[in-house]
Order: C-alpha cells, then sequence, then structure tokens
C-alpha cells in the first residue's frame, strides 16, 4: 500500500497539478501554468493555412479569384492587407478540404470553429504520422455534442459549445511525425463555410504518450435493443469519453438499460456493468425533478440537450448527453469492447426492449496501430429526419 505522500503526489500527477521533470509544456493547467517551456505556439487558421511564423494574415485582395484565398476580399476592399481578407473557406458538395497539415513533434491543444449547414454531413477526420486511415472519423456535429443538428450550450472541460454554434475541443492530441486534419462536405446540395482555428505546440512528445481516437456510430432503429458503441478497439490505451445522441421512439422513460465494457478478452459478461443510463451520465431517476426533464451541465458529464415535441413535426422526445472519462479512464491492455442496453417500462413493472434511433462517438486514447473502423455511413444513414 502507497505511503499517504505518495499516494497523494500520484494523484496530483493524474491530474496534471504537478509535472514531469522535464516539461515540455504539452500540456498546460493552473498547476503547470507558471513554468516556462521551451515549446513553440503555433496556430492555423484561413489566414495561416500553414501556421509558419509571420505568416498571418497576408491574404491579398488580387487574389479573389483563387479559391479561399480572399474570401472577404469584399469586405476589405477599403483597408486591403491585413485586414480579415480570408477569415473562413467555403467547402464544396462532395469535397475534402485539408484544415492543417502539421510536421511534427507536437500536440494540437484546442480546435474552435463555427460550421455551417447541416452539421451531420461535415465530416471531421483526423490522421497521425503516416497513417492513411483515420484515428478520429466522426459528424462535426456529434464530436462537439451537437448530434441532432440544434445548439444546445454545453460547458464542460474538453468540449463547449457557445453561442450561436461555437465548437470547442480541449482534448490534447499528440503526435510525432505529422498531424492532418480534413472536413469533408458529404451533403450533395449545399457549400459550407466555415471558420476555425487549430492551436498546437510543437514540442518532444514523451515515449507514453498516446494518441487520441473517436469513432462514430448510429444505429436507427436499434434493432436488438442492445447498442454497440464500440467493438474493434485493439491495442493499449484508456477509454475516455462518450457522448449519445437518444432518439425514443415510444412513451415513459427510456433509460434503464445499463452500460457494459468488456476490457481484455472479456466473454459473456463484462468486467465493468452500469446500472443505468442516467446513473451512468451521473444523473438519477430519470433525470427528473417535478415532472420534467432538467438539462444540466458539469465538468465531467451532463445531459445538455432535451428537444421535447413541438406539436406538429417534431413528434419524438431526443436527447442529449456526454460522460467524461478524465479522472476515472477506463484502462484496457489489448482490446475493449463497450455496449448500452436499450431498455424502457411497460405494463406490470416489466422492461421493455425498445427499438430507439441512437448514436454515439466514442473518445480514446491508444498506441497506435489502431483497429480498423468500420466502413463510415452514406448521408442518407447519417440524416436526422
Amino acid at each position: 500500500m502507497k505511503k499517504p505522500f505518495v499516494l497523494i503526489m500520484s494523484i496530483f500527477l493524474a491530474m496534471g497539478v504537478c509535472s514531469q521533470e522535464k516539461f515540455n509544456g504539452l500540456e498546460m493547467n493552473l498547476g503547470n501554468l507558471y513554468r516556462l517551456s521551451d515549446a513553440q505556439t503555433r496556430s492555423i487558421s484561413p489566414e495561416n493555412f500553414t501556421g509558419e511564423k509571420g505568416k498571418g494574415g497576408m491574404a491579398r485582395i488580387e487574389d479573389k479569384d483563387k479559391p479561399n484565398t480572399a474570401n472577404a476580399a469584399h469586405a476589405a476592399r477599403d483597408l486591403g492587407q491585413g485586414w480579415k481578407v480570408n477569415p473562413y473557406v467555403r467547402i464544396q458538395p462532395g469535397e475534402t478540404f485539408t484544415m492543417a497539415e502539421i510536421e511534427g513533434p507536437g500536440a494540437i491543444q484546442h480546435i474552435w470553429m463555427t460550421p455551417t449547414g447541416n452539421w451531420r454531413f461535415s465530416i471531421l477526420r483526423i490522421y497521425y504520422d503516416d497513417e492513411t486511415t483515420p484515428s478520429v472519423e466522426v459528424p462535426v456535429g456529434d464530436f462537439f455534442g451537437m448530434g441532432w443538428g440544434q445548439y444546445a450550450p454545453l460547458v464542460s472541460l474538453p468540449v463547449t459549445v457557445n453561442p450561436g454554434s461555437a465548437f470547442n475541443s480541449y482534448w490534447v492530441m499528440p503526435f510525432r511525425k505529422k498531424c492532418k486534419i480534413t472536413m469533408e462536405n458529404v451533403n450533395d446540395q449545399d457549400q459550407m463555410t466555415l471558420y476555425y482555428q487549430i492551436d498546437y505546440t510543437l514540442t518532444d512528445v514523451p515515449e507514453d504518450a498516446a494518441y487520441f481516437h473517436a469513432q462514430f456510430k448510429r444505429t436507427n432503429v436499434n434493432e436488438t435493443s442492445d447498442y454497440t458503441i464500440i467493438d474493434n478497439i485493439k491495442g493499449k490505451g484508456h477509454f475516455v469519453g462518450l457522448y449519445m445522441a437518444w432518439g425514443v421512439n415510444n412513451n415513459g422513460w427510456w433509460g434503464e438499460g445499463e452500460i457494459k465494457f468488456f476490457i481484455d478478452g472479456d466473454g459473456k459478461f463484462p468486467t465493468i456493468c452500469g446500472t443505468g443510463t442516467e446513473d451512468y451520465f451521473c444523473g438519477s431517476y430519470n433525470f427528473d425533478r417535478e415532472g420534467q426533464y432538467k438539462e444540466f451541465c458539469t465538468p465531467y458529464a451532463g445531459l445538455h440537450q432535451v428537444i421535447r415535441p413541438d406539436g406538429t413535426y417534431k413528434s419524438q422526445q431526443r436527447f442529449g448527453m456526454y460522460r467524461w472519462h478524465i479522472m476515472d479512464p477506463i484502462r484496457f491492455e489489448k482490446d475493449l469492447k463497450v455496449t448500452i442496453q436499450d431498455l424502457g417500462w411497460r405494463h406490470g413493472g416489466r422492461y421493455l426492449p425498445q427499438k430507439s434511433d441512437i448514436s454515439s462517438v466514442a473518445y480514446w486514447y491508444q498506441s497506435e496501430p489502431h483497429g480498423k473502423f468500420p466502413v463510415f455511413p452514406k448521408w442518407q444513414e447519417l440524416e436526422v429526419n
């Protein structure tokens, strides 16, 4: 058993309050913000596509006929170069745009963006080093907890969504050789306007630093009443979060189902088994106070979105929930599978196996290579209807 002082220091290290002896600036927090570092700060936006030092705000009015080089040339026509000439990009239907391509080592520390159009039809992908398949592949709305395509305030440690549609990620994403970030517009009709900024550091990456991953899934409708969040995590790492967009197709309470984590070869029964959906998302008793769902946001968990029927075309209840395992990551040595039951109530106090419209994003860190992601859905399978 660890002595009290050693135990306390271990907790502080896990929280980031104390830093490693060779501090490299990879992660900053209130506990080490005063410490100097040799890390270099860089930022990529449409005003500096490469993030190079001293190369921001160089777009020229006369380049307005070139794609994504002077999109605000008309507004800046009286002021000229250096005056917000190219603050955004336009992504055409069917086009994939490279938002950033960074030579490492280093780490993404913050991503801000405000995309227009259908958030389910804008696909965010992140590639590390020399991989040809992405480690992050998610509709942009779902990645930031907005799976239903409607704004809702979200205030948490790694993800915030602010008025009017400001998406922020603070997940640290280390890379050793390269990081490439793309956005695909799978909409077959409308162009997308994207303002964005990617803040990163160029610095040494510790040997034990794992790579950030995120994977999307949707089942509409959930025929088995046992929804698989993810089942192909292979390697060593830790599960750090879950967002779910849950559309209910029946009356009554819908969240009796238990979440299950099958760790390192578990068979029929998991190592970790929850006690109910609202329990896992750190609520209780149906998220109900005085007969109403109560939205809430905390640093680590929340029911931040409740979409209520309007009596005409919005006929179904829909919910958005998140749970970040920042203080309690689910660690695995070789593999991980995560499921949650789709369970409500029926006559006589019996459980009801439901057939809900469920989407999810699983977030985790692991060593590479990662298991193969499933084929990404077409827009017809992504559409909220």
